[in-house]
């Protein structure tokens, strides 16, 4: 019985194991079922309900960077003061999220549809009280993807009030594809300073004819390296010169697109870096100064006589302050300027342009004036007596006389086979001149026509066959002090002046009809025409004894925690010829014409050479030009000075006084003698 219990006992557990065992089974064998039926059940949607958005999905499977613009650096001064600067603005932004090319009746029910979105756009601004045309936000919309990629935001509008931004970001789903992005808008310094230097900007989109921005125009692998197309980016003046580094880096925003390049999504997002700030070597009470001087000469010489007449066809006037030691541009003023505040959003209404179109380049680099004198005058002029000191150097250099040759000045000269005449101005003869330093205090045109042209021309006149090679010596010269070359300046579109003197591609002379007559007329300041830097430039080499610097205009440049990134220090271009210590002693010595009218107590000895170019105007007549050159203190030279007046009459009396403000100024600031007086007048008021 036991036995009989027992085996049934053990045989009941043995069937336990194998129970459980099934119902696990079973278990497993119906989840398997149900999956799989799942997974058919799913491929078979796949399939026949989900293949087609799937496939496009697929086929299109794409990313995009859209750029994202950095906040532009600043241009600051001397002293730290902002003349350019961005402010964060908030500007209304669409992204096209649908097909709009009218090429199915989809693709054209859609486009009804942004037209409509147009219109809602334009009655919101409209009630809000900033008006915009509807038909401008289409254009804007671009819905052909003729401008950008699909994938681009298109800016509708700039610089939202904040009604404009509460009612968009209220109503967002209201507008698809709507966005506020906040971005930069220029502003320029309301007191207009230095503008033409600085420069102005534009929108990138706006730059096509401009080569500087080929390469950006390129496809970038580089993502940081794509300009957006509503992006600010300088076209003139610093803001161009140094793009690169007032731009800083953009960042960008990956996206995925659909086949239609229209955004699907958006995968990451690398923030933008600001750019470095760029500062000027230009003081803005020096800069102001020589700016306010020049507009007040301009009013006084259309009222009070000046060579026997008033000159109210003197509209305009160009000054450059540039350190002798160092190189440093102080003060570049070309009057009148303008508020370049109306580029402030990166293009300009045609209403502003021409009222500015006159004004907004950099006349004392180019001919292209501020405003132009009255009678279409250049500001790139003949440079008159302010020749003479050069013309001195380049006479005792070639042995055409001595440091102790005397002269006997009748008030006129002559020369070629016709005995052509030159004579002084007013027709002085100033009589016995000791020595060449006389002829150019006095400013004598019959000594430089007898001891330096003439005899230039005919020293050369057999080395060289038929064409006579004292042109290309006269030429040398003047370019190793920086007339007829580039000066340099790291500023973009400087003309490198006319070279008259010198013959066309025929041989001929058009403006003398001979090398001799062009060689004559340049020794006392006709047949070149150049610019006002580069007579600052020729001042002050004349200052150094014969080393040219460059001009410089920017000191430093700084990262956003003011972590100096580059410095620019003194750069020598050339030295001139060996020109013996007597030829610059004298020199200096002779530049000593009389402008006590300008200069009464003037505290330095200091040199100085004025001018009167006369040059022929677009209506025929003959008109006087006032320029003046200066460098202070005489014998430990700081500053150099060049002024040019078109049509201003003698230069004593319309330039001169320019130059003297400039003078005072920079003394005030930096000391012609290495103390500031303001300091001193702080200490002892």
């Amino acid at each position: 019985m036991n036995n009989f219990l027992g085996r049934n006992v053990k045989g009941d557990k043995d069937n336990e194991p194998k129970s459980g065992l099934n119902l696990r089974l079973n278990l497993f064998f119906f989840s398997t079922f149900v999956i799989f039926c799942v997974i058919i059940i799913r491929l078979a949607v796949i399939q026949f309900v989900e293949a087609d958005t799937l496939t496009e999905k697929e086929t299109g499977q794409n990313t995009k960077n859209i750029p994202l613009p950095p906040a532009r650096g600043d241009i600051l001064d001397a002293t730290g003061t902002k003349l350019a600067f961005s402010t964060p603005v908030q500007s209304l932004y669409i992204t096209l999220q649908k097909d709009y090319s009218n090429a199915t009746e989809k693709s054209r029910k859609n486009r009804a549809e942004a037209l409509q979105l147009a219109q809602k756009i334009a009655d919101v601004f409209n009630g809000l009280g900033d008006p915009i045309k509807k038909e401008d936000i289409i254009e804007a919309m671009d819905l052909d993807s003729k401008k950008e990629h699909g994938y681009y935001p298109r800016r509708i509008k700039m610089d939202l009030s904040q009604r404009e931004i509460a009612y968009f970001m209220e109503r967002k789903s209201e507008f698809p594809g709507i966005e506020i992005i906040e971005e930069s808008k220029r502003t320029y310094n309301p007191n207009t300073i230095a503008v033409q230097t600085v420069g102005y900007i534009k929108s990138f989109k706006h730059t096509e004819s401009l080569k500087e921005y080929d390469e950006a125009r390129k496809d970038q692998k580089d993502p940081g390296l794509v300009y957006t197309p509503d992006e600010l980016v300088g076209v003139d003046g610093v803001e161009m010169s140094f793009q690169k580094e007032l731009r800083g880096k953009n960042g960008y925003k990956v996206v995925s697109v659909t086949p239609g390049n229209i955004v699907d999504g958006v995968e990451e997002i690398v923030p933008p870096e600001k750019g470095n700030d760029v500062w000027l070597t230009i003081n803005k009470q020096v800069q102001q100064t020589a700016e306010q001087a020049i507009m007040d000469q301009l009013d006084w010489v259309h009222h009070n006589p000046v060579s026997g007449q008033t000159h109210k066809d003197a509209l305009t006037g160009y000054a450059v302050a540039m350190e002798v030691d160092t190189g440093k541009i102080v003060a570049m003023a070309s009057m009148p300027d303008y508020d370049t505040n109306v580029w402030g959003n990166g293009g300009i209404s045609p209403k502003d342009f021409d009222k500015i179109q006159t004004n907004y380049q950099n006349g004392t680099i180019t001919p292209y004036s501020s405003g132009k004198s009255g009678h279409n005058m250049e500001s790139t002029l003949l440079l008159g007596s302010t020749m003479k000191p050069l013309s001195v150097l380049v006479g005792l250099q070639e042995h055409l006389f001595s440091t102790t040759t005397p002269y006997n000045d009748v008030g006129i000269a002559y020369f070629g086979k016709e005995k052509k005449p030159v004579r002084n101005s007013q027709n002085h003869a100033y009589g016995y001149l000791r020595t060449p330093a006389e002829a150019i205090e006095h400013s004598s045109n019959a000594f430089m026509v007898d001891m330096v042209g003439d005899r230039l021309f005919k020293k050369y006149i057999n080395a060289g066959g038929a064409y006579n090679k004292g042109v290309d010596v006269w030429d040398r010269y003047m370019k190793q002090f920086g007339l007829g070359v580039s000066t340099g300046i790291d500023l973009p579109n400087e003309f490198l002046g006319k070279r008259e003197y010198m013959p066309d591609k025929n041989g001929k002379f058009p403006q003398t009809g001979s090398a001799q007559g062009s060689l004559v007329y340049a020794s006392f300041g006709q047949e070149g025409r150049y610019t006002t830097l580069q007579l600052a430039q020729y001042a002050t080499t004349l200052a150094n004894e014969g080393e040219r610097i460059k001009p410089q205009i920017v000191s430093k440049i700084t990262d956003q925690n003011g972590k100096v990134v580059k410095t620019f220090k003194r750069e020598v271009l050339n030295k001139t010829d060996d020109f013996d210590k007597s030829y610059w002693s004298l020199v200096r010595r002779g530049m000593n014409t009389d402008v006590k009218s300008a200069f009464a107590g003037f505290p330095y000895d200091f040199a100085r050479k004025t001018g009167t170019s006369q040059q022929e105007s677009s209506d025929g007549v003959k008109r006087d030009n006032g320029v003046f050159i200066a460098y202070a203190p005489r014998n430990n030279p700081k500053l150099a000075v060049a002024v040019v007046i078109p049509e201003g009459g003698f230069g004593a009396y319309s330039a001169a006084p320019i130059a003297r403000k400039i003078f005072d100024a920079y003394d005030q600031e930096y000391g012609l003698d290495g103390v500031p007086k303001k300091n001193k007048q702080a200490v002892n008021p």
